[in-house]
């Protein structure tokens, strides 16, 4: 028989984690901590209530009603059944079992963490042990109130969240978690929790459509911060809120509630919940986003990219628009060469004939009329010019009008009461079904065997809603059967040609999550085409996206002022730097301007793969007229800034990390452009910036002597 310990300790030199496991209730996380084990020998006041694992299963709802995911039945019948800690490869592991004699379950949440890092991500499977099926509503991947336990722990509790739409992408916002559908009611004196919590869900396939699968919450008195994603490329809900005992978070995958999703277990069967991650900091946001960072690092795929870093020109944004021909690709491919991009990407539109591909794509053959000679001629003038080629695709849709549409049977797409499902003029493929598989394998091999492509933006343009009832339980697990075959795929291309480079783009941002970003090499970050808008969007992508993943759109024209050039130019710095515009009609000191900034990219490129980000203005607001984003990477800071229409004369810009120091202040771009007024101030760690005309913006390196 397992002998039960009332208290499990685990971890490493930079993270803690304490789990109670006390006889007669679930097991509980009750702390997380950016120490050692041995600073975390005090113990908080009280331990947190809030089981583990929360479980919501057909014929057993939760023992409080209310709107929210916790408080289920099944997760407080659970009882500890075993666990084990192991190391290895650079990653540290618990696994916690959990039984349910009543309904026949072995439930293990897993935590694992990498070395170093004060965070770690966490999952939940779910196996019938008894005789009888299960019906699954909901799994949590993750549930806690390790954050201010107590009575009144909401109190002094900020959340950050960030709302997102198509060409507003990231928009953060700050607020008390006590005005997110918390407000005081006196629990105390009522003596049971409230029903309500702060909910966040995604709806059908655009992971980041609505809300960027990401949040924090941030202790004002004590400066601890969580921050937390969710690893889906489908639909997943998030929940903060309060329990008699204090603040508690759950992070879960798709439910019944939010997303038509149910999963009947056999006897014997096992299901597995999508991975969350939790990082940890003191000090305020900034460390537990640099913790997230580090972590976001440990879980990418291994690939050449990551250390190359190269320029990528893309024909679309402001410039071709989807209507490329040899005539006008042919001067862009030599401009972009001469410009400093490694790779050139032909976007969307490479393969129709009429001017109407939009519900006729599918085939992805390139077409005859736009490239008389073959679309050899300008892949092979892009190899010529030093560069890499890339081609667009939409892999996961065929048009209504391709012969795809008939060719491929009924039951490799979406389906939804029998009928396949149509959704702005295209259907959806199904990535369970061999003949789907089949086809885009042919398809990307086909490109990559004969015109020796080494890049792909995957774009993703149509929200099939709920997802498919095809031999699933429900449209939401069909959805989410073809999110993980979705995943599978990306593997398979990657491992048969691992010096491929992958986009992830879905109508811009609108599918960034760390399913696909832990695969994938580089992240669209928005479509927006106003220059002036684009800024707050590029600033706040480290909130999400790793700095060496985040690609924002820099598509300086010919009509532009210098200053204008030079604004546009700086949103793509900081990230990849995601090239377009007709450079090859500008005068010999614009084109010069933006080789200016190519060769500062590229002079600070390394450093983006060891950065972690701060906001020396708060995070961006929408309206902001001044703007800046900041990366540390050792002794180096770099600092973008950008001045709206608007603005203030002067922003005051706050360092504290280099309060008493005099750092060299260097401006990198661009430097042919009048310099803005500066002073330091080293005692309050202030930088006092007065701008030049509106828009205009300026990268600088601070060096931290």
């Amino acid at each position: 028989m397992t002998s039960q310990p009332a208290r499990i300790e685990w971890g490493h030199d930079a993270l803690t984690v304490v789990l109670a496991a006390d006889p007669g209730g679930p097991v509980r996380l009750t702390r997380i901590e950016a120490a050692p084990a041995a600073a975390s020998a005090a113990g908080p006041a009280a331990d947190p209530a809030q089981p583990l694992v929360e479980l919501l299963i057909a014929g057993e709802g939760g023992t409080w009603s209310g709107p929210r995911q916790i408080e289920s039945t099944v997760g407080a019948r659970l009882r500890y059944a075993g666990h084990r800690a192991t190391r290895a490869d650079g990653w540290t592991r618990l696994e916690i079992d959990q039984a349910d004699d009543a309904a026949g379950l072995l439930v293990t949440a897993v935590l694992r963490a990498p070395l170093g890092v004060p965070a770690f991500q966490a999952w939940t499977t779910v196996r019938v042990t008894g005789s009888e099926p299960v019906t699954l509503h909901a799994v949590s991947s993750l549930a806690t109130g390790a954050f201010r336990p107590g009575p009144g722990g909401a109190d002094g509790i900020d959340v950050l969240w960030a709302e997102t739409d198509w060409l507003a992408e990231g928009r953060w916002q700050r607020r008390p978690l006590r005005e997110r559908r918390l407000p005081d009611v006196d629990l105390a004196a009522h003596g049971q929790p409230p029903r309500g919590a702060l909910v966040l869900a995604s709806h059908g396939s655009w992971s980041s459509g609505e809300y960027l699968p990401a949040g924090v919450l941030a202790d004002t008195a004590s400066g601890r911060a969580w921050a937390f994603q969710l690893e889906h490329n489908g639909a997943w809900r998030w929940e903060a809120g309060e329990r008699l005992d204090g603040v508690y978070l759950a992070l879960h995958g798709p439910g019944d509630a939010d997303h038509q999703w149910r999963h009947t277990l056999e006897p014997g069967q096992e299901f597995r919940s999508v991975p969350a991650a939790l990082a940890v900091g003191d000090g305020g946001l900034e460390p537990a986003v640099a913790a997230l960072t580090e972590y976001r690092r440990a879980i990418v795929r291994p690939h050449p990219d990551r250390a190359a870093l190269p320029v990528v020109f893309n024909d679309y944004m402001n410039t071709l628009d989807g209507d490329p021909t040899t005539e006008r690709l042919l001067p862009l491919v030599d401009a972009a060469a001469r410009a400093g991009a490694e790779y050139f990407c032909i976007d969307a539109g490479w393969y129709d004939e009429d001017g109407t591909w939009w519900d006729s794509v599918g085939a992805w053959e390139p077409s005859a009329t736009r490239f008389p000679n073959g679309l050899g001629e300008v892949t092979a003038r892009i190899r010529a010019a030093g560069m890499r080629p890339g081609l667009w695709l939409e892999p996961e849709v065929v048009g209504v009008r391709s012969p795809l549409a008939q060719s491929l049977p009924a039951d490799a797409f979406f389906q939804r009461d029998g009928r396949r499902q149509a959704e702005h003029g295209r259907y959806h493929l199904d990535l369970r079904h061999p003949a789907a598989i089949a086809h885009l394998d042919a398809t990307v091999d086909r490109l990559v065997d004969e015109f020796g492509i080494g890049y792909f933006k995957l774009d993703y343009n149509i929200n099939p809603g709920a997802g498919t009832d095809a031999k699933a339980d429900a449209p939401g697990a069909g959805l989410l059967a073809h999110n993980r075959a979705h995943l599978r795929w990306l593997e398979g291309v990657l491992d048969r040609h691992p010096d491929l480079v992958l986009e992830n783009c879905g109508s811009g941002g609108m599918r960034t999550d760390y399913a696909l970003l832990a695969r994938l090499q580089l992240q669209s970050t928005s479509d927006q085409q106003n220059p002036l808008r684009y800024p707050p969007i590029a600033a706040a992508a480290p909130m999400a996206v790793l700095p060496e993943q985040s690609a924002s759109w820099a598509y300086p024209q010919p009509e532009m002022t210098d200053e204008e050039i030079a604004f546009t130019v700086t949103t793509g710095l900081l990230g990849r730097l995601y090239l377009s515009g007709h450079l090859n009609r500008m005068t010999a000191d614009q084109f010069a301007l933006v080789r200016d900034g190519v060769v500062a990219h590229r002079s600070i490129r390394a450093d983006l793969a060891r950065a972690v980000p701060f906001w020396p203005l708060g995070l961006p607001g929408w309206t902001d007229g001044w703007v800046a984003l900041g990366l540390r990477a050792g002794g180096d800071n770099l600092l973008a800034v950008w001045r709206r229409p608007g603005a203030d004369d002067v922003a005051e810009l706050r360092l504290p990390h280099l309060r008493g120091a005099t750092p060299e202040i260097d401006v990198l771009y661009p430097r042919r452009l009048p310099a803005w007024g500066q002073a330091w101030d080293a005692a309050a760690g202030l930088l006092r910036l007065e701008g030049g005309p509106a828009p205009s913006a300026r990268v600088f390196r601070l060096r931290d002597t």
